[in-house]
C-alpha cells in the first residue's frame, strides 16, 4: 500500500514563488548577482529565513555578491517542478473556475489548463479565457484523451466529494481543492486544499489589529 508522507519543507515551499518573482524582476532591470538580505528586505523577512529556504534548492551564494539570478530563477523553477510543463483541468466552471483558467500566471510557471467541466448546459460546449469546457459526464473520455496530471476542484462544497470520486475513477492523481470540504481519496492520490476562509479571516484579524494600533497612536 502507498503511504502519504508530510512535505519536508513546507512553509519553505511556499515562500519559494515569492522569491522567485522578486528575482525575476530583479533580473528583468539587468541584475546579475541578488542578495538574500535584498529579497529579504522586499518581503519583510529575516535574511536568514531567505537563505534557508534557498538551500534547499541546492544553490549556493558567493560570500559578497549574493546568488547568480539567472541560475537561482533556474534551481528555484526546477526544485518545483515548474520547468517543466503539467496539464490540468478545471472541475466546476462557475466564476472561481473560470477565473483560474484566466490567471496567466499558471501557464507562465509551467501549469496548462487544457479543459473545464461542468454540468450547466449553458457552459458546455463554450470557450472560457480560450479553455474548451466540455460535460462533466464526459470526464472518464476526455481525461482518457489528454492525459492531464492535475484536477482543480472548484465545484459547489455539497457536490465536491461525488465530483472527486469522478476525478479520481478517471485516472487523475493530484487534485488542488478550492472547495471548503475535506476529500476522502484513496492513498495514492495527493491533494492539496486552498482554504480561501482562513485567508480572509487572517486579513480580518490583521485589519482589525492594525485599527487598534492606530487608534491607540491617536489616542
Amino acid at each position: 500500500m502507498v503511504t502519504k508522507q508530510k512535505i519536508s519543507f513546507a512553509p519553505s515551499i511556499r515562500r519559494l514563488p515569492q522569491y522567485l518573482h522578486v528575482i525575476r524582476q530583479f533580473e528583468s532591470t539587468g541584475g546579475d548577482y541578488i542578495s538574500g538580505t535584498l529579497i529579504a528586505n522586499e518581503l519583510n523577512l529575516e535574511p536568514i529565513q531567505v537563505r534557508k529556504d534557498l538551500a534547499i534548492t541546492g544553490i549556493i551564494g558567493k560570500p559578497k555578491r549574493g546568488y547568480p539570478a539567472g541560475e537561482l530563477i533556474k534551481a528555484i523553477e526546477h526544485y518545483l517542478g515548474w520547468d517543466i510543463s503539467h496539464k490540468a483541468i478545471v472541475v466546476g466552471a462557475g466564476n472561481l473556475g473560470s477565473a483560474l483558467m484566466g490567471y496567466q500566471e499558471f501557464r507562465n510557471n509551467g501549469l496548462d489548463i487544457v479543459a473545464g467541466f461542468d454540468s450547466d448546459p449553458t457552459k458546455i460546449g463554450s470557450r472560457i479565457h480560450g479553455v474548451q469546457i466540455h460535460n462533466i459526464d464526459s470526464l472518464d473520455e476526455i481525461v482518457a484523451q489528454i492525459k492531464p496530471e492535475i484536477a482543480i476542484l472548484t465545484v459547489p462544497s455539497p457536490f465536491a466529494q461525488s465530483s472527486c470520486e469522478s476525478i479520481v475513477k478517471s485516472g487523475i492523481k493530484s487534485i488542488w481543492n478550492f472547495t471548503n470540504t475535506k476529500l476522502k481519496v484513496p492513498d495514492y492520490v495527493s491533494v492539496q486544499r486552498e482554504d480561501l476562509s482562513s485567508g480572509y479571516a487572517m486579513l480580518s484579524v490583521m485589519m482589525q489589529q492594525l485599527a487598534k494600533n492606530l487608534d491607540s497612536i491617536e489616542n
